[in-house]
């Protein structure tokens, strides 16, 4: 057991690779006497990937109940204060991180990307609840010219998602060389007419070198469809990659020689 407990408040336990990669850095950094509560959408997930004790993020009563039982509520890593894709999101966090310094506990904002914040009511909370932190640390140079501006001094970081040790992805190696790995996910400028002339150029790609194409939907609630779609159309070598942990993704990306992604942890790794 350990001395001291921690809340961990992230996009965790929702299928996003990314994120997942994030809570394993993260797990692996904490020191060994720090206990972590994982907030998670699905905590029985989290739990057997982790061993880590998880509550659901959806439940008021069990962040409650970990709030009472915890000294310190770590928010991040990730872009979660920012209104670009929904303005519940900083509501979400900055709520969470609000009642985290009202009951007391140390807060810390770790690995953030601050913004979009394109409204006033965003800003305000975002700019109180980093205010209300222990330390706070970012791993852009824009997110640190924003808080700055705020008057609060962040320390700037790599994204911790580099520290993360590999786990050998079973089959990896009987793989045709060389190996390219392709992280696509939805997007409005991703039209149906530039997804047709993406899929034509990696047809052509693949013609043209002979490569093995590795398909990874880093989300795939999301971008699963978009992987098979392309699968469908490829003439050679290719695979649909679904890791069980972030461990194994590294590795993958450690067996490639070439990344074309979408997502930022998809070109990080």
């Amino acid at each position: 057991m350990g001395d001291v407990r921690a809340i961990l408040c992230g996009y965790y336990g929702k299928g996003n690779s990314g994120d997942e990669a994030l809570l394993a850095s993260l797990l692996q950094m904490l020191p060994a006497q720090v206990q972590p509560i994982v907030l998670s959408g699905n905590p029985q997930e989290t739990y057997d990937r982790y061993g880590v004790i998880s509550c659901d993020r959806n439940s008021g009563f069990r962040i409650l109940e970990a709030m009472g039982e915890s000294e310190y509520f770590l928010w991040g890593g990730g872009s979660l204060m920012q209104d670009a894709t929904s303005w519940q999101s900083p509501l979400y966090y900055g709520g969470l991180m609000g009642l985290a310094q009202q009951r007391g506990l140390k807060t810390i904002a770790w690995a953030q990307g601050i913004g979009p914040l394109k409204r006033r009511l965003t800003r305000w909370l975002t700019r109180q609840t980093l205010l209300g932190c222990a330390a706070v640390s970012v791993r852009d140079r824009a997110s640190a010219q924003l808080l700055q501006q705020w008057q609060i001094t962040p320390l700037l970081a790599p994204d911790p998602v580099w520290a993360l040790d590999p786990q050998p992805y079973p089959g990896l190696g009987d793989i045709h060389a060389p190996r390219v790995a392709v992280i696509l996910r939805p997007h409005p400028h991703l039209t149906r007419q530039r997804f047709n002339h993406l899929t034509q150029a990696l047809i052509s790609f693949q013609k043209a070198t002979d490569t093995s194409l590795l398909l990874l939907p880093f989300h795939p609630s999301q971008d699963l469809e978009m992987a098979d779609a392309i699968a469908r159309q490829l003439p050679g070598i290719h695979h649909i990659l679904t890791p069980d942990n972030p461990r194994q993704l590294m590795s993958i990306f450690d067996g490639v020689e070439l990344a074309i992604g979408m997502r930022l942890h998809g070109l990080i790794m």
